[in-house]
């Protein structure tokens, strides 16, 4: 009997910006029936206007998809250096990896760095090299780029088109036979990973959450293992392209959870979540603390309107942990706030 857990595939897509990640998401998801032909649109995870208008992807987005008897947990991650603490933090939640290459441009910067980041989380890397059908696709050399700067097999990536659809079949064959299943310690104790947030003007904040361990159902306890608050679960469920509410989560599964928390600073991107009549004893290794290089400070016009300041920006930071900011005051701008950034286009976004 093959216990759930083995059909389980948790991987994330990391690449150079402009590389196809999000093209490729769109064709998975279009080949495993989890979005309709009408529904579908181009670069479906990027939902945000602001990566519509820029053509780029800027947070995070998990979907679960079915093919075959397997779950599939994709999260589609950015490719601008910008916003590599996304994707830190998307590799911290699978066991494997999709690395993408351009045929034409073969490997850049961005495919180097977020190789080592997957790297050190030990995950299982598949090379693909995408566009092949580009006129300028030169696969012997981008092979050999693998191999000479990868350091990884050439024979063994995955030759796609994503945006024609060519060789998404084999993809993913290689998604299941290659990436392993999620592991679990059976001590009956409750784990789970917050990778990622948001706030829900009606519900209030959705805790991205990664099981590594145990249960966690609907009407349950949780305590939130840093700040030690303790709520109780409303709704659970998977990410299809909307939530999709199942009432419970099971170690391996990657999904959400509403809990009525309204106070944004009881949830911290990294924390670990346990039940409160039975909590682990260790949290799970968070994230490293992001190191902002870039700093400006932001004022409200009318200084009536701090508080109302304050309150986004506590908002703005679950949806962007990488944002830093402290109190700041000046005699001609009075109260506002001082604010770190990963880069400009970080800063630009913001």
């Amino acid at each position: 009997m093959v216990s759930e857990i083995e059909k389980i595939r948790n991987f994330c897509i990391i690449a150079h910006i402009d590389h196809g990640k999000s093209t490729i998401a769109d064709r998975m998801m279009e080949i495993t029936g989890t979005v309709s032909k009408r529904e579908m649109k181009s670069q479906l995870l990027d939902s945000m206007e602001l990566e519509r208008e820029k053509g780029i992807t800027i947070k995070l987005a998990p979907v679960t998809m079915k093919w075959k008897g397997y779950t599939l947990n994709l999260i589609d991650t950015p490719g601008h250096v910008d916003f590599s603490y996304e994707v830190s933090r998307a590799i911290a939640s699978c066991e494997g990896a999709l690395l993408l290459v351009d045929a034409s441009q073969g490997v850049e910067s961005q495919t180097l760095s977020n190789m080592y980041l997957a790297m050190e989380q030990d995950l299982e890397i598949v090379p693909v090299i995408n566009k092949i059908d580009l006129p300028a696709a030169d696969i012997p050399s981008v092979k050999h780029q693998i191999d000479h700067d990868l350091g990884l097999d050439p024979e063994s990536a995955a030759l796609v088109s994503a945006k024609n659809g060519i060789g998404i079949d084999d993809l993913m064959e290689a998604i299941v036979t290659r990436i392993p299943c999620p592991t679990t310690v059976n001590d009956g104790k409750v784990r789970a990973l917050i990778f990622d947030c948001h706030y829900d003007p009606y519900r209030g904040v959705v805790v991205h959450i990664r099981m590594k361990d145990g249960t966690i159902k609907t009407g349950d306890t949780i305590r939130f293992m840093a700040s030690g608050m303790e709520y109780k679960v409303e709704k659970a469920g998977i990410f299809r392209i909307k939530l999709e509410e199942t009432g419970v989560l099971t170690a391996g599964d990657v999904g959400y959870i509403i809990a009525g928390v309204k106070t944004v600073s009881d949830v911290k991107v990294g924390d670990t979540i346990t039940l409160s009549d039975n909590p682990a004893e260790e949290p799970l290794p968070g994230f490293k603390e992001v190191k902002p290089v870039v700093f400006s400070s932001i004022y409200p016009i009318d200084s009536n309107d701090y508080e109302e300041l304050k309150d986004s920006m506590e908002k703005l930071t679950l949806n962007d942990a990488s944002l830093v900011y402290e109190k700041d005051s000046s005699i001609a701008l009075g109260h506002g706030f001082r604010c770190g950034f990963l880069g400009l286009l970080h800063m630009e976004i913001i």
